[in-house]
């Protein structure tokens, strides 16, 4: 770390971010606390590191205080089956409405009289705990389970919160259809219960909740999140700066966010670079400097993401990150060798499908900054 000796990198990514290094998003936070205190069951929807997960924790941290009102967190990221979704579901409510271990253990007694959990204690009594449920129980016996917030919720005379992210890895379930019409047909009658579902798979999460013939098509509000604007960055960033003994003008920040086109995690991910490269004065040397370094440490990942791309995918890619409009035009197909009109138009779909690019409006673009970076200087 160059400069102020001592002192933090005050950009911070790759993790939630809450508190002072949340960005804006007012108008998010009092839509979602409306809905929550509201019992309004939530969907929010946006391409991979947007800020979903950050918006969810800096609102419950707002409105900790809130009284009878109780946030459950539960990330779905390593979870693979039903029996460990009911387990972890089950071990998370009981912390956020008890502290005492004999608490849990007379909670699951009196709401689950067909099934016996397994309270497995850890070295730490408060938060290092699990449930688990024996599987051929669970099989017979699901209700009681998927009403265990309803019901404990009415015990407590409690608002519950249920904040479920990587939702969309219920796909990867066995019987995944029969499990979200499982769900469905018991959540949507829990009146004390507001559920808050988000995932990093944008295309998964909307085919989940906009299509008709799932489950869980209308089962709430669906909120499509959008980028943070410029003119809410470029203070932000200057401040940041300020606030750490280092320099940065507004128009240099502004190149930061334009760079990385109000994407989230890579206008932290640049500025936290460009900072560590600063002893005073941010200069565009430094800029560059930094932007090197950022897809330095990004290469792997995209390497690692194209491998299994087929050749008229990476030249599609290519074509796009070159501005072309018509794509599916005969000199467009002949100067990148992208096949015929049907295999440009399958391709799209697909690589719309593993979140590589976004069409709006018509108009189809990458949605990772960085990558399109990359991206152009393989070309």
């Amino acid at each position: 770390m160059r400069g102020v000796k001592g002192k933090r990198s005050p950009f911070l990514f790759g993790k939630t971010v809450v508190e002072n290094s949340f960005i804006n998003r007012t108008k998010d936070i009092e839509h979602l606390w409306l809905n929550m205190q509201s019992g309004i069951n939530t969907v929010l929807i946006s391409p991979r590191r947007w800020g979903k997960s950050s918006l969810v924790k800096h609102t419950s941290i707002i409105y900790a205080k809130e009284e009878n009102v109780r946030w459950c967190f539960l990330d779905m990221f390593a979870i693979r089956n039903e029996a460990d979704f009911y387990a972890k579901l089950t071990t998370e409510l009981l912390k956020v409405t008890s502290s005492k271990w004999k608490n849990w253990v007379e909670t699951t007694k009196s709401f689950f009289k067909q099934i016996v959990p397994q309270i497995n204690m850890g070295i730490d009594p408060v938060n290092d705990f699990s449930v688990s449920f024996r599987w051929e129980d669970l099989t017979k016996n699901k209700d009681e389970i998927l009403d265990f917030p309803e019901k404990i919720a009415q015990k407590f005379n409690i608002q519950l919160i249920v904040c479920i992210d990587e939702f969309q890895n219920i796909n990867s379930f066995d019987s995944s259809d029969a499990f979200e019409k499982l769900l469905r047909s018991h959540w949507q009658h829990h009146q004390h219960v507001s559920y808050c579902l988000y995932g990093s798979k944008r295309t998964l999460m909307t085919e989940i909740f906009n299509k008709k013939n799932r489950a869980f098509y209308r089962f709430g509000d669906v909120i499509m999140l959008n980028k943070i604007a410029t003119e809410h960055w470029t203070p932000f960033i200057v401040k940041k700066f300020s606030e750490t003994g280092k320099i940065i003008s507004e128009n240099l920040s502004k190149k930061i966010v334009e760079n990385m086109k109000n994407h989230t995690y890579y206008v932290q991910q640049l500025s936290h670079y460009v900072w560590e490269n600063t002893d005073n004065e941010a200069t565009d040397a430094i800029l560059t400097t930094a932007l090197d370094r950022l897809l330095e440490i990004n290469t792997p990942f995209y390497q690692a993401e194209t491998e299994h791309l087929n050749n008229t995918q990476i030249e599609l890619l290519k074509a796009i990150v070159n501005g072309e409009k018509q794509l599916t035009a005969v000199k467009t197909l002949r100067s990148y060798r992208i096949g015929t009109p049907q295999n440009v138009i399958k391709n799209i779909k697909s690589l719309e499908k593993q979140d590589f690019i976004d069409k709006q409006n018509g108009v189809i673009e990458l949605l990772d900054p960085a990558f399109e970076f990359w991206l152009k200087r393989i070309l």
